[in-house]
């Protein structure tokens, strides 16, 4: 018997007007590496979100790793950074030579715990950055946030990556650092098929990275290096997608929202699952639509994912906090909980969540279908 399509998680949605960036790329020989489609790019990206300037290049973990070192963090440095997310956001911790400590999740946003971020200083008081995650598409709560960070003279990267689009307190996400990162990895509310973004407002350091990302090459006749260089820059053939699917940004949003309201209504009388608390400061970009599973539930995340997967659909796990993962395991983790041995409140959310399908091309009937899935089970 022949499976049914293929319903996906997230998959690149085009919106119609990428080739008309492309093919002037092509008409005019610029391919690669830069061109106007990059300068453009960064230009209406900065312009979107409300900040001066960006730097496009080859992936949102570049983007991080220039982020922190234009930071100024190096190599014996502190680093504090959300438990609560995908390696990208740790690994460039360790290409700088620093060293990170994670720190758990609140239950309201299920970013960033103010509380045990108080908690980190008491024993770490002076990292050089502060890596803060929007997860799936939620800003962490800034208010709170910030203000302990200021109080230790601490510089903030946010890590944005699965947040274009949304806002906290009517301001962008990707604008609420001292620098910000962007994705626009396949599976992100909008794609360059790869590709990330450094974003600020200082103008110099945002060329300073260009200028780094370029294998920091000196303005001479000849090939002069006077500081190390990245081979990061974003071509000019993705950055023409990215200004395409850059109008439809909102469109994405609109669609993102709607799914996760679908979902959030169609299991609202199961008292076993919960979709992703959705905080009141801000408005998410719907990035991926996110259930927990009730404490004791009969039916258990893997069921719910083979379950979707034996229809040829795809579900995923939430992100394995990284204070759990094999390489990460022997740096500190301070969790939001006070007493000893109890669970942190990632590994809770880990332990007992899927994230559903979430692609912007998924009809009505599909959502349906993976909800009578769904349903079934219990």
């Amino acid at each position: 018997m022949e499976k049914p399509e293929k319903i996906y998680l997230a998959s690149p949605h085009m919106g119609g007007e990428e080739m008309k960036y492309i093919q002037e790329a092509f008409d005019t020989n610029w391919i690669a590496p830069l061109g106007k489609n990059v300068n453009q790019f960064e230009k209406e990206m900065a312009d979107y979100v409300g900040l001066k300037a960006g730097a496009a290049l080859s992936a949102g973990t570049a983007a991080l790793h220039l982020g922190l070192k234009a930071l100024g963090v190096g190599e014996g440095d502190v680093v504090f950074c959300s438990s609560l997310t995908f390696s990208a956001s740790a690994n460039p911790i360790i290409y700088l030579g620093a060293k990170p400590i994670f720190i758990d999740s609140e239950p309201e946003t299920w970013n960033m715990s103010p509380a045990a971020l108080e908690k980190a200083y008491e024993k770490y008081p002076h990292p050089k950055v502060v890596v803060i995650v929007d997860l799936y598409g939620q800003a962490a709560d800034y208010e709170r946030l910030l203000a302990i960070c200021k109080a230790h003279h601490t510089s903030v990267l946010e890590d944005a990556a699965e947040a274009l689009g949304a806002t906290y307190q009517g301001q962008k996400c990707g604008t609420l650092g001292d620098l910000s990162v962007l994705s626009f990895n396949g599976n992100k509310i909008i794609t360059t098929s790869g590709g990330g973004m450094l974003l600020g407002n200082d103008e110099a350091l945002i060329q300073k990275v260009r200028f780094w990302s370029t294998q920091s090459r000196e303005n001479e006749r000849h090939y002069e290096h006077k500081e190390l260089g990245y081979n990061y820059r974003m071509s000019n053939i993705v950055a023409g997608i990215g200004r395409g699917q850059l109008k439809v940004l909102e469109k994405r949003v609109t669609k993102k929202k709607q799914i996760f309201e679908t979902y959030q209504e169609a299991f609202k009388q199961n008292s076993d699952i919960e979709m992703m608390p959705i905080s009141d400061q801000g408005k998410p970009n719907y990035w991926l639509s996110c259930m927990t599973l009730k404490e004791g539930s009969a039916v258990k995340p893997l069921d719910i994912m083979l379950a979707l997967e034996k229809e040829n659909i795809e579900s995923r796990p939430i992100w394995k906090p990284m204070h759990l993962q094999p390489y990460f395991k022997k740096y500190p983790f301070f969790s939001h909980c006070d007493r000893e041995n109890e669970q942190s409140i990632a590994e809770d959310i880990f332990n007992r969540g899927v994230c559903l399908p979430s692609d912007t091309k998924m009809t009505e009937a599909d959502q349906q279908r993976i909800i009578k899935i769904v349903k079934e089970l219990f």
